[in-house]
């Protein structure tokens, strides 16, 4: 049973440690078309990873996902996922991916000891595909998504962020493309994270207008699958996959939270909606290695986690922070 508990007695046995905030891609959802990144000596070296994903692990965290950013633009991902498969206590690790490098890194990562994968795949249009990440090959991360499948990996759950007028009329076209691959597949309603303005407003497609056009051709049946993440899954019939909906906007899951982040900067982040945090970069610098002044300032900040965010796609609710500082 994991130490971090809440003051709404919710326990924390979830990390979601970013790794980078650089990217091969600029999605249009995640950073700004001309994004300044982070300088190294900001950032949290290999072993400071190491030394957060260890406190963590002490205290009872059960699983750990590595986002950015893209976690493999980074040179020693590999040697952090070796690092991390050693540590006791940890059942489960994961990442978060674009998929664009898997052909080079998908068999050297589940050897090392990946457990799962996280890939995003928002279009199939290769025009689109590379005016929504303002630079990426849909082709590549196609054969990335193969990659992974020929490497060995049995959980892979693509991500699709849904934006109306631009890609909702694809919706089934992913449901095909995950059935024939048997994938798992989140729709995810867009985080108002950066400047929200009209135009992020009028793209907002809830899950419920997901739910609509994929029922018009699959029944969609509830599952009682959980993940330990936020999504509602379901089932179709015909196919042993899972659907599904992560709803920031429109399915409040802030009862059941039991995650929290760290950014690329070492800030312990308790809420996605929120921008309390706690400084644990400054911790390891001035401690080294201090496993125990780590953990002490982990339970500590944890007592400031929110109750609640209050994403409002139509209010004015601004978090002026991009997905790839956050971390997915």
């Amino acid at each position: 049973m994991s130490l971090i508990v809440d003051t709404f007695s919710r326990t924390v046995e979830y990390l979601r440690l970013s790794v980078t905030d650089r990217c091969d891609f600029r999605c249009v959802y995640c950073m700004s078309e001309d994004p300044c990144f982070l300088s190294k000596d900001h950032v949290l070296s290999l072993e400071e990873l190491a030394w957060v994903a260890q406190a963590f692990t002490e205290l009872g965290v059960k699983k750990i996902r590595l986002t950015g950013g893209e976690p493999l633009v980074r040179t020693d991902c590999d040697q952090l996922v070796k690092l991390l498969g050693k540590l006791p206590g940890l059942e489960e690790l994961s990442m978060t991916t674009n998929g664009s490098r898997l052909t080079r890194f998908a068999a050297e990562m589940h050897a090392s000891g990946l457990n799962r994968l996280n890939i995003s795949l928002d279009t199939l249009k290769p025009d689109l595909f590379t005016s929504l990440t303002r630079n990426g090959k849909v082709d590549r991360v196609i054969a990335g998504i193969d990659a992974a499948i020929a490497a060995g990996f049995k959980k892979i759950k693509i991500n699709a962020v849904i934006l109306r007028g631009q890609n909702d009329d694809e919706v089934l076209d992913l449901i095909e493309f995950c059935r024939e691959r048997d994938l798992d597949i989140a729709f995810i309603e867009e985080m108002p994270l950066g400047v929200i303005d009209e135009r992020k407003r009028s793209r907002h497609c809830s899950s419920k207008e997901i739910q609509d056009i994929i029922s018009e051709r699959y029944e969609l049946i509830q599952s009682n699958r959980r993940t330990g993440g936020p999504a509602r899954y379901f089932t179709m019939p015909g196919s042993d996959i899972h659907v599904g909906f992560i709803s920031p906007h429109s399915n409040n899951f802030c009862h059941e939270c039991n995650r929290v982040r760290v950014t690329v900067e070492g800030r312990l982040l308790l809420c996605l909606g929120n921008e309390n945090s706690v400084d644990l970069k400054a911790i390891v610098r001035e401690f080294p290695g201090d496993i125990e002044k780590l953990k002490v300032a982990i339970l500590d900040g944890i007592q400031h986690k929110p109750k609640e965010h209050h994403f409002d796609p139509n209010g004015e609710t601004q978090i002026l922070r991009f997905m790839n500082a956050t971390g997915g």
